[in-house]
């Protein structure tokens, strides 16, 4: 991973040094409260309903253990004892004090973490694939390209006050396991006719109070135009984009208000009319970057059974926990941070401090968070499979229930956030208490609940299979429920509202009744198919033929 240089550290010390001043001058009183605001909020900081909440950037999700460790070291020194992952692969605090928030970003600075542009109207986090690098369907590692996009967007002066926050995701897969349809601006790695390998371009997308896909503006950008394209995106929108309304700033607004067609035009206009001031492909500087994300030194393994004669709780968790990689002989692994013990995404210090020897054990000393709120370790040798596995159980982290019912992703929401109108954390509490058999969970197959406490959609509701938006009713918390989300590639969409909230106790009831009837649907929709079969109409023509209830 990449590694800090002279320059990249000088740029975190200093900002921790600028930070501590503008904090001791707040609490001397010769800073005002709004000057403070938009300085803290620059470096991760917000206000939330009980404490200071600080988010630290983790980009594209990857760690090495001595920064897991630093942030273990924060949570039990700094906080109550653990953090909270995001879907933006960041780590949150919610209980640090104000005025240790600087002693805070000296102890990260230390191992080269940060909260520069975990909030603002500023280029955010950029997020990756969490199998960057290991996936079999991969075309190009990502995670080069999002270190490049970090190193432009950071304190970039242009684009520090932009009209609301910005929001980039980069894949090199087909299957984008980094949301990046609903992103302000995604990037898919693609191959063009001539084998020649550069960037599709969406912009538009996003989730919050009016969720929207992304649109395709570029159907193929060469790499050596990456950042000069950005510029042209992100200058049209500082222009464009409405700064009157909060509610009405994002790019997806500006998007749909012009149409995708002349915004694609006026980036291509900003675009030719800046070539000669853009930023220049420095070839020899990324080839530096991508060196620090060169491919793993592996043993020359053969993949090998691993499950015969072991227990079939290990078994599960080798199918529902682990994927294949593109080296054989090893595996990636999820830790599930879904048990029905923890709040979605939280993660004690003790245990972040195994997990970090553990990854140095088993993952060649490399963590990587997920945007739905779990750990990858992505190096591990299956014939250590085994002996992972009951480490894992020791710390709450082998759940197998990765892509399930239960492994939702869930905003902090009315426990913390001072947006949210309801709670999810108990939510997520009361549908694990409801749906406690995993071979019930298996049978379902793949189902994607997505839960928020408020229209920000910080939990992603909007592109939930099954969507939970928490709304405030005369003071009393009730929840939205929508169907029919998806972020998966070229099928993204949002769902669907399926009628009136229900309220907070009829949550899990409502969602297991709507499982029921998928169930039925689907068991009805498998017996047509298997009777057309027999009488010999291929199962493509049969869903032709289907009631459309069914084809659905």
């Amino acid at each position: 991973m990449y590694q800090y240089d002279q320059i990249d550290q000088s740029l975190v010390d200093q900002r921790v040094a600028q930070y501590r001043d503008q904090t001791q001058r707040f609490l001397a009183g010769t800073l005002s409260a709004d000057d403070f605001k938009s300085l803290r909020l620059r470096n991760g900081l917000y206000i939330q309903k009980h404490a200071p909440m600080l988010r630290i950037s983790i980009p594209y999700g990857l760690l090495r253990p001595a920064q897991v460790r630093m942030l273990a070291r924060i949570a039990r020194e700094y906080d109550k004892g653990y953090g909270h992952f995001s879907t933006r692969q960041n780590m949150q605090f919610n209980w640090p004090k104000l005025e240790t928030v600087p002693d805070i970003l000296a102890l990260l600075a230390t191992v080269q973490l940060h909260g520069i542009q975990t909030s603002g109207n500023c280029i955010r986090n950029v997020t990756a694939d969490h199998l960057a690098g290991v996936a079999s369907d991969e075309l190009e590692d990502p995670r080069p390209w999002c270190e490049y996009v970090r190193q432009w967007a950071t304190l970039h002066p242009e684009f520090s006050y932009l009209p609301r926050k910005f929001k980039i995701a980069v894949t090199g897969s087909p299957q984008d396991r980094a949301a990046s349809r609903v992103h302000d601006v995604g990037l898919h790695l693609v191959k063009n006719e001539q084998g020649e390998v550069g960037f599709e371009v969406l912009v538009g997308g996003g989730l919050g109070r009016a969720p929207m896909i992304g649109h395709v503006i570029r159907e193929f950008l060469p790499k050596k135009d990456l950042l000069a394209y950005l510029e042209a995106i992100l200058r049209v929108y500082n222009l464009e984009g409405r700064r009157d309304n909060i509610h009405k700033a994002r790019i997806k607004i500006l998007v749909k208000a012009i149409g995708p067609e002349k915004f694609r035009e006026l980036v291509e206009e900003e675009f030719v009319a800046a070539k000669d001031t853009a930023p220049v492909f420095d070839a020899a500087d990324f080839e530096r970057i991508k060196a620090f994300f060169a491919p793993k030194n592996y043993e020359s393994l053969q993949d090998q059974d691993v499950v015969t004669g072991k227990p079939e709780e290990f078994r599960r968790w080798y199918q529902y926990n682990t994927r294949k990689h593109k080296a054989s002989g090893y595996r990636a692994v999820f830790l599930s941070l879904k048990s029905p013990t923890r709040p979605p995404g939280d993660i004690t210090a003790d245990e972040m401090d195994r997990v970090a020897d553990l990854a140095e054990q088993f993952s060649l000393g490399e963590i990587r968070s997920t945007h739905d709120q779990n750990l990858v370790f992505a190096h591990v040798k299956q014939s250590d499979l085994f002996a992972l596995w009951q480490e894992l159980k020791l710390i709450d982290l082998a759940t197998p229930n990765i892509g399930t019912l239960t492994d939702m992703i869930c905003c902090p929401g009315g426990d913390f956030c001072a947006l949210a109108n309801a709670r999810s954390i108990p939510l997520a509490k009361q549908i694990n208490e409801r749906f406690d058999s995993l071979d019930y969970l298996y049978d379902l197959g793949e189902i994607q609940l997505k839960m928020s406490g408020c229209m920000n959609g910080c939990g992603h509701h909007s592109v939930g299979h099954i969507g939970v938006l928490g709304v405030d009713k005369d003071g009393e918390e009730w929840y939205q429920i929508t169907l029919g989300g998806s972020t998966g590639g070229q099928d993204a969409s949002l769902g669907k509202v399926i009628g009136p909230s229900v309220a907070h106790d009829d949550v899990a009831l409502t969602i297991e009744r709507i499982l029921d009837v998928y169930v039925e649907q689907r068991q009805e929709e498998e017996r047509f198919l298997d009777t057309v079969r027999r009488i010999g109409i291929a199962p493509f023509k049969a869903r032709v033929y289907a009631p459309s209830h069914q084809a659905a």
